[in-house]
């Protein structure tokens, strides 16, 4: 079992001037909390069928962002700054290993390590559990290709409406979400959706590293991690 217990926690917390995108599908809005200025940020949200990713490709792929401004908070938030540092407790409702996500958490954390095992910095959650993405997937359009029987080996990293993704090591231009085939919200790295592994049981597992040739830790801008 590889453990990322010696990995080292970098925090990238820099504001980046919001650009013009288009919004394809309905959006969520994000807005920085204690006293994080990263208000007016949108998500766009595409349909994970093949259909309607397929016409969502000739417009731009999440992320993306908007200059209008706090448009309030009943959305998606993303705040530069460690679940922690605001104030959080807890887990956010997130699940470990193969137990079963019953429900989208409240709020999220994604985290950028480095071990000595993958020396490209890699994401982890709060329960510091590895994440994934697959090849199999598309960033542009943002596409998950694992759903049922899949999605349960790998289970999605979803976010109920109105939760909060915190950072640490991870700009927030780069996060994005996508709506499944089911109508759960998952949250995307740079363009990627991104994903637990079941087999993950511990704290600080990579046992999903390279199954299949297709399943890699993902970095803190979507990129695949490997050896």
């Amino acid at each position: 079992m590889t453990s990322l217990r010696t990995g080292l926690l970098s925090r990238g917390i820099t504001a980046r001037r919001p650009v013009h995108r288009t919004v394809v599908a309905s959006a969520l809005v994000l807005c920085g909390v204690a006293g994080v200025s990263a208000c007016g940020k949108t998500i766009q949200i595409s349909d994970a069928s093949p259909s309607t990713a397929s016409s969502a490709s000739a417009a731009t792929p999440s992320p993306a962002t908007s200059p209008s401004g706090n448009t309030g908070n009943s959305a998606l938030q993303v705040v530069d700054t460690s679940a922690q540092e605001a104030g959080e407790t807890g887990k956010g409702g997130t699940v470990v290993g193969a137990a079963v996500q019953e429900a989208p958490p409240r709020w999220i954390q994604l985290s950028a390590v480095t071990t000595p095992t993958l020396g490209s910095p890699h994401l982890i959650n709060i329960n510091q559990a590895a994440l994934y993405r697959f090849d199999e997937d598309t960033a542009q359009p943002s596409q998950s290709n694992c759903n049922d029987a899949c999605a349960t080996k790998w289970p999605p990293v979803t976010i109920q409406k109105g939760g909060k993704v915190y950072l640490a090591g991870v700009k927030h231009n780069q996060v994005g979400a996508i709506r499944r085939q089911d109508g759960q919200i998952q949250i995307t790295v740079g363009g990627w959706p991104v994903y637990r592994f079941s087999g993950d049981t511990e704290p600080g597992d990579l046992n999903g590293q390279g199954v299949g040739g297709t399943w890699f830790a993902v970095g803190p801008t979507g990129e695949k991690v490997t050896q």
